[in-house]
């Protein structure tokens, strides 16, 4: 056979003889991961329908699934730290971290959408917006950043809205990690441990001492220094997250308003102001002084 010539043979990879292909009723993958209901849950509402809608379907509803594990590995990390169990709270805020990376490079694929691609369906999103996503709501509510005003636009979903109720009147991860950093003997003050935990995080300047001496100090459990760092890696992965998101919508609908009546890029550009763990930040300015 001439060197040129290939093999029609070699096309076709054999299967394994231990490969189970007759299934008949045992479980299956499609059965596993519920396929026909999650194939099927894209609903384009253009019409006739746009070709970009399904794009912009499938990057809304996987950022959900998404959202939804971070949510889980978030509120799972806080139930470790209140029992005191810091090295697998480490190791959701892990899981967590490589999921936002995903998110945030998630925006390049809808940043393909053009302005004149969106366009064309913009219309039959309605008043459809982000804005009303509970889970990111709810990701923000453990975060620290809590807001009872945002509950009404829930109203009409009951099982959202007793999630935000719930997760507004728990303590948040900050929380949690400062009640545990106190049992292990680190003066944090007692009003922060003590503070209303339903309100936001406000900046605790009482606290920069406490961060300042795990920083600082030689005597600082590994696990303790690595829990402040996850911190901060998972707050500014979020604000990755947040500006990507401020740059796709200012390239997609430039300064118009959004479809759930928000200012828009405005809107998202204040965000960019709000702040989760801000002592983990401030200590940085005194460390080493």
């Amino acid at each position: 056979m001439a060197s040129s010539e290939q093999d029609p043979s070699r096309s076709v990879r054999p299967l394994e003889s231990s490969i189970r292909t007759d299934l008949g009723t045992a479980a299956t993958y499609a059965g596993y991961l519920d396929l026909d209901h999650l194939l099927a849950a894209q609903h384009p509402r253009s019409t006739p329908e746009h070709h970009d809608e399904l794009l912009f379907i499938v990057q809304h509803q996987t950022s959900e699934l998404w959202l939804k594990l971070v949510l889980h590995e978030l509120r799972a990390a806080c139930r470790y730290l209140a029992d005191d169990e810091l090295a697998p709270a480490l190791k959701c805020l892990a899981r967590v971290k490589n999921v936002q990376r995903t998110l945030v490079e998630q925006w390049s694929v809808l940043a393909t959408l053009t302005p004149r691609e969106y366009a064309q369906f913009r219309g039959a999103l309605g008043n459809a917006s982000g804005f009303q996503s509970h889970q990111y709501r709810a990701v923000e509510f453990v975060l620290g950043n809590k807001n009872a005003g945002m509950l009404p636009v829930f109203d009409r979903e009951p099982v959202a809205h007793a999630l935000l109720v719930e997760l507004l009147e728990s303590p948040t991860l900050y929380d949690e990690f400062l009640r545990h950093l106190a049992r292990l003997g680190l003066a944090v003050p007692a009003a922060v441990l003590e503070r209303d935990v339903r309100q936001p995080w406000t900046f605790q300047p009482d606290l920069v001492p406490v961060f300042r001496r795990v920083y600082e100090s030689t005597d600082t459990p590994w696990g303790v220094y690595e829990a402040c760092e996850s911190l901060v890696d998972l707050e500014d992965n979020w604000q990755l997250w947040r500006f990507r998101h401020l740059r796709t919508v200012q390239r997609t609908i430039g300064a118009r308003t959004g479809t759930g009546g928000s200012s828009g890029v405005g809107f998202l550009r204040r965000a960019l102001d709000l702040t989760f763990f801000p002592e983990l930040y401030a200590v940085r300015t005194v460390v080493g002084t």
